[in-house]
C-alpha cells in the first residue's frame, strides 16, 4: 500500500506506449507513491479519455494526472474528473477549448523542426523509423531509441484531430516541464502553452522523450505537483 496521500496517473502520448514511463514509475513507487500507468490506445481522444478516467477511478487517493506529448490533450479533458487534484504536463500539448494537436501544429514557427510523420495509412500515423531517434529520442540510449522506433504504436488520425471541450487547466493547479531540446514540439510552443495554462514551469535539457531519458527531472516535477493541496 502506498504511504503518500496522492496517487500518480501517467498518460503516454502518440507513437509509444506506457512502458516508457518505467523509470519515472520506479522512482515514484520507491518514494511511496501509488503509480498507475495508462495504456491508452491512441485511436481516438474520447477512448483515451475513457481509459484514463478508469485509471483515475481505480486510484486510492486524489490524483496527480500526468501527460506526455499528446497525453497532454488527454489529461486536459480527463482532468476535469473531481478526483484529480493537479495536472503535470511533460513536453506536452495543453490545448484550449476547441483545440486539438492538429490545430496546434497547423502553423509551425519558421525554422522549427518538422516531425518526420509519414502519410497516414488506413487512418493511422507513424514516424519515419530512420528519423525517429533524432526527432523524438535524441538523448535516449541508441539501442533503446531504435527499439522505440521499431515498436511504434500507430497513432489514430482521429486522436490527432480530437478537440478538447473544457480544459481542466482552467480550474486545476498546473505544472509544466519544458524539454529544451525537443524536436517534436518546439520549446517556444511549450512555453507559450504553459504560460497560457498558468503553469508553474520547470525547464530541463532533454529531447521529446525526456520522460525516458531524464526520469529524475520528470519525477521531481511530479512531486512538486503533489505538494499542491487539493481544493
Amino acid at each position: 500500500m502506498s504511504d503518500k496521500a496522492v496517487s500518480v496517473v501517467l498518460v503516454h502520448g502518440g507513437f509509444v506506449d506506457g512502458s516508457g514511463w518505467q523509470g519515472v514509475h520506479k522512482i515514484l513507487s520507491d518514494r511511496g507513491y501509488e503509480v498507475i500507468v495508462v495504456q491508452n490506445p491512441t485511436i481516438s481522444l474520447a477512448d483515451d479519455v475513457a481509459f484514463t478516467k478508469r485509471a483515475i477511478a481505480s486510484a486510492s487517493h486524489p490524483v496527480i494526472l500526468v501527460g506526455h506529448s499528446y497525453g497532454g490533450v488527454v489529461i486536459t479533458e480527463a482532468g476535469n474528473d473531481p478526483k484529480v487534484a493537479s495536472l503535470a504536463y511533460i513536453a506536452a500539448f495543453a490545448p484550449d477549448a476547441g483545440e486539438s494537436v492538429e490545430t496546434l501544429i497547423a502553423n509551425p514557427p519558421p525554422g522549427a523542426p518538422v516531425p518526420p510523420i509519414l502519410p497516414p495509412q488506413d487512418g493511422f500515423l507513424k514516424l519515419d523509423s530512420g528519423k525517429f531517434a533524432a526527432s523524438f529520442a535524441a538523448d535516449v540510449e541508441p539501442g533503446l531509441a531504435r527499439f522505440m522506433a521499431d515498436s511504434q504504436v500507430p497513432w489514430g488520425v482521429e486522436a490527432l484531430g480530437g478537440k478538447v471541450s473544457s480544459p481542466a487547466w482552467k480550474s486545476k493547479p498546473v505544472h509544466y516541464l519544458v524539454a529544451a531540446d525537443d524536436h517534436m514540439i518546439p520549446p517556444p510552443a511549450q512555453r507559450q502553452m504553459a504560460q497560457r495554462a498558468g503553469a508553474e514551469v520547470v525547464e530541463t535539457p532533454g529531447s521529446h522523450a525526456v520522460y525516458v531519458s531524464r526520469p529524475e527531472a520528470v519525477a521531481s516535477l511530479i512531486e512538486q505537483a503533489a505538494l499542491v493541496p487539493a481544493e
